[in-house]
């Protein structure tokens, strides 16, 4: 793949990731095409300057990702299927039987120690989704450290640096800005690539 196809890949895939959160219809599908832009430039990339860590590590950053936002549907989905349970809410009939929102015990669930056990819990579903957050920021910031120094342009390492640092400030809620900056960042890094200049065509 020649380097001026990746980079646009690159800078476009970026671009369809900084702009998917304001489309609520095609959020998912433009994120997504976005992200498997990305990585074709990334495995580009990596290819054209023989550095595997570029592809790899973009890579298990992505994953880690995928990964942590799977445990993360799942440990909510069993909290709120306990906290219904503890309300004397049987879920298989609930949504078939509208006598069975009469049956729910109230007084019983919302007790001090009984709301703050599932508080509890979603509060660790956050931290295990936050923990694989600040992980796939490490792996991508290694992944955008050595795309800078093979590529000459710095801004792919600032943009590491601040999606590191994003990922961190999740807890606070204003890393989720600063992540999003970092799409922009990210998508004028890919452009500022520059090409191999073209060669004369040989005397004859």
């Amino acid at each position: 793949m020649e380097i001026q196809t990746t980079k646009t890949l690159g800078g476009v895939g970026a671009l369809l990731l900084v702009i998917s959160p304001f489309l609520a219809v095609y959020s998912a599908v433009l994120g997504l095409v976005g992200l498997i832009l990305v990585l074709i430039a990334m495995k580009g990339l990596s290819d054209h300057y023989s550095e595997s860590g570029i592809f790899n590590n973009a890579l298990y950053g992505v994953l880690s990702i995928i990964v942590g936002a799977v445990v993360f549907v799942i440990a909510v989905f069993m909290t709120l299927v306990d906290f219904f349970r503890d309300m004397g809410l049987d879920l298989s009939t609930a949504w078939t039987d509208p006598a069975a929102i009469s049956s729910i015990h109230f007084e019983d669930t919302l007790i001090f120690d009984s709301l703050m056990t599932h508080v509890a819990a979603l509060l660790g579903s956050l931290v295990i989704l936050f923990v694989f957050v600040v992980v796939a920021a490490i792996f991508l910031r290694k992944s955008l450290t050595s795309l800078s120094q093979k590529t000459g342009v710095g801004l792919f390492g600032t943009t590491g640096l601040l999606l590191l640092i994003g990922a961190v400030l999740t807890i606070i809620l204003v890393g989720a800005l600063l992540l999003w900056v970092c799409l922009i960042l990210l998508a004028v890094a890919f452009f500022s690539i520059k090409t191999e200049a073209a060669q004369p065509p040989p005397a004859t």
